[in-house]
């Protein structure tokens, strides 16, 4: 980038920059060749760690008000406290701050923002914005042209979650499990074992060769956490607060890309044919009229993607299957495309 172009360019700031979604969020600026004049990177503990961008090292040490108070431009992706911690007074000195955590998103006063859904929300007196569950994204993103053409007025969800979704900590438990399952195998000479129950830290239940219907913490009603993300967001992002939504949010041993099973009744009837037609132009989402697509075909890439529509038992309900990569458009995607729309309404400097 020339001299003239990167002081023109916002100074960019990235919480979180050393997990996951942070290097996938350092990847997406490069590839999308998104305008950073500066780069701050931090880690989100207390410890100093270094990153890689544009070939060189970038020294990513614990956030502080006073380092991020140089960005024009703040991501936030790491854990709840930290956002509450910073990224409210980071807003109010006229940073814009875009938090991928849950801290915020349910707020009435933050914008909850999928651009392919709701770019509308963004307003240039509310610079924190907050990005969607992972889980919920593909829904609504697949979902929308549906809602607007028919009205959806109640959603059943089955979700089967990848493990990168819970961490990397949970991932690398994940691999261990399942090298400890290849190594009993082996020993059997070929005879399949019968799965033992291990012990688990980073997930509620062993996830190798196994799959966990509970994604956080339950409530008195025996509602997980993820579960009433999922239904409180979708309501949000699509401003419909009398939408009705039940939800089994399941853990499944997949490394990434998250899938939905949703069942979404219509207030008019659609017809399975005219459906398909929207959600072929439906943008950020790529339908599948035959076949159908699966998280291990479509890691790794950015749309949203669903097959499988059909007619539902009950009377205006059609079928569909999501999938998406919960990296990526559940995250990190998500957050880079909040600020290109930022720079296209030069609301960015």
């Amino acid at each position: 980038m020339p001299r003239a172009e990167r002081r023109s360019a916002p100074a960019v700031g990235i919480v979180g920059a050393t997990g996951m979604v942070g290097q996938e969020l350092l990847a997406l600026l490069e590839r999308r060749r998104f305008p950073v004049g500066s780069l701050a990177a931090f880690s989100s503990g207390s410890f100093r760690k270094s990153v890689r961008f544009r070939g060189r090292a970038c020294a990513a040490p614990a956030p502080t008000t006073a380092a991020l108070r140089r960005c024009s431009l703040i991501f936030f992706v790491s854990a709840d406290e930290v956002s509450r911690r910073l990224a409210p007074a980071l807003a109010d000195s006229g940073a814009w701050v875009i938090d991928d955590s849950s801290a915020f998103r349910l707020d009435p006063k933050v914008p909850l923002v999928i651009p392919e859904v709701n770019a509308s929300a963004l307003r240039p007196d509310r610079r924190l914005v907050a990005g969607p569950n992972c889980t919920m994204t593909g829904l609504a993103v697949a979902g929308f042209a549906l809602h607007e053409a028919a009205e959806v007025r109640e959603v059943r969800l089955a979700s089967y979650q990848a493990v990168s979704g819970a961490g990397r900590a949970a991932l690398l438990e994940f691999f261990d499990q399942a090298a400890r399952q290849r190594a009993e195998l082996r020993l059997r000479g070929g005879k399949a074992p019968v799965p033992r129950a291990r012990k688990a830290s980073a997930l509620p239940r062993a996830i190798a060769g196994n799959v966990v219907p509970q994604v956080g913490s339950f409530d008195d009603a025996g509602e997980s956490s993820e579960e009433r993300k999922v239904a409180a967001e979708l309501r949000k992002i699509w401003s419909a607060p009398g939408l009705r939504v039940s939800v089994t949010a399941v853990r499944v041993p997949v490394v990434r890309g998250h899938s939905l099973a949703a069942w979404l009744t219509l207030r008019r009837r659609l017809a399975p044919a005219a459906a398909a037609k929207l959600l072929a132009n439906a943008p950020g989402l790529r339908f599948f009229r035959d076949g159908y697509p699966t998280p291990l075909e479509t890691a790794g890439s950015d749309p949203v993607y669903a097959g499988r529509l059909r007619p539902g038992a009950a009377a205006g309900e059609l079928a569909l299957w999501i999938v998406s990569d919960n990296l990526l458009k559940g995250a990190a995607l998500n957050s880079v495309q909040i600020a290109e729309e930022l720079l296209r309404r030069r609301w960015l400097s």
